[in-house]
């Protein structure tokens, strides 16, 4: 699909057909594989690269969207309350005013209402743990509920397209959070469907053994951090080493979907966590360079290696842009290294997460 079959102009539908309502939404964070890092200057969130992730059962974010029409005459800017855990924020109030005018082409409808949204995470926000991403595709997922309503003709394969194609406008990786499993962005030339406009479910075979994966988190650091994961994709413009990462990102994938396949857990281990020091390496040599880091992650990072030394295990770690580590191993695995995470890294730790990629 292009970006114009997704406008919606007031001649296709009738605010008669839903003049006020109320929808709840849940939107899983999402761990990538192969890391988004970087995107298309004078564009609004188009990846340098492909990225895959699995979506996590257990890590959300649930937003209830309250609307109802608005009485003429009123005047045709956005009106929306936002709350966060029952309380007004500000920073994300203003965020969620430049989404509706990022999507207002295509959901012309938004000016007609007044707006209540009210949402909540079962983990940290803005640590890393992909928290927007949650948010804005829960968001996306709602407002695309309410168009529903306007529009009864719309398909579900076409309401899932648009959900992750506003989505993206939020929050780059938000997109891939709109569907369960291993999910897709930006276009690949291995990967057919895949697109710079919206996500898309990975479309070929998986090995068994990559089905209910666990996802353990390891949550080091539950403050917001320092520098934003907006900041950071920016820092790439002008980034020395950025034309080698999104080569090697495009590689990895082509090594991933292979690896998807045969069911190789080592090489998957290496590829994923290759693809998370890369990303903090470029972290580290931007111009001005910065940290995320934590030495409790360094500290888990090390002890996580001692263990496949010693153990032959296979569990491996991946970081998104924080401090926070997600561990991935096979379910028939997970006692072990359960017990392992709880004797030996909770001391490192402030909480713990365990979660299933589904």
């Amino acid at each position: 699909m292009k970006e114009k079959d997704f406008f919606l102009h007031k001649n296709q539908y009738a605010i008669s057909n839903n003049k006020e309502g109320e929808v709840f939404k849940r939107s899983s964070s999402n761990i990538a594989l192969i890391k988004y890092w970087g995107k298309k200057t004078n564009t609004l969130q188009i990846p340098l690269n492909s990225s895959i992730s699995f979506s996590l059962e257990k890590v959300f974010t649930g937003t209830k969207l309250r609307y109802h029409v608005k009485t003429p005459p009123y005047k045709k800017n956005f009106s929306v309350k936002f709350f966060f855990f029952g309380k007004k924020k500000f920073i994300f109030w203003k965020k969620i005013l430049v989404f509706f005018y990022r999507i207002s082409s295509y959901c012309s409808y938004l000016r007609d209402y007044h707006f209540t949204i009210e949402t909540y995470n079962n983990f940290p926000h803005s640590s890393g743990i992909a928290s927007s991403a949650s948010f804005m595709s829960s968001l996306a997922l709602c407002i695309m509920e309410m168009e529903k309503q306007l529009v009864p003709s719309l398909t579900h394969s076409f309401f899932l397209k648009k959900a992750s194609f506003l989505a993206r406008l939020g929050s780059g990786s938000a997109c891939r959070s709109v569907y369960p499993g291993l999910v897709v962005w930006g276009n690949h030339k291995s990967i057919i469907g895949s697109n710079n406009l919206y996500a898309i479910p990975y479309p070929y075979k998986i090995h068994s053994i990559f089905q209910n994966l666990i996802d353990t988190i390891l949550i080091i650091d539950e403050t917001p951090k320092k520098i934003l994961s907006t900041q950071g994709h920016q820092l790439m413009n002008t980034h020395p080493y950025a034309k080698e990462r999104f080569k090697c990102a495009n590689k990895n994938m082509d090594c991933m979907i292979s690896i998807l396949e045969m069911g190789d857990f080592q090489e998957f281990g290496k590829l994923i966590e290759h693809e998370a020091l890369t990303l903090h390496a470029m972290i580290m040599t931007s111009n001005p360079y910065f940290l995320w880091m934590k030495p409790n992650t360094v500290q888990i990072i090390h002890m996580v290696w001692d263990l496949r030394i010693q153990s032959k295990k296979n569990v491996y770690f991946t970081l998104d842009a924080g401090a926070n580590i997600h561990l991935l191993y096979p379910m028939n695995e997970r006692l072990f290294i359960g017990k392992w995470i709880k004797h030996d890294l909770m001391f490192y730790c402030k909480k713990i997460i365990e979660s299933i990629c589904f």
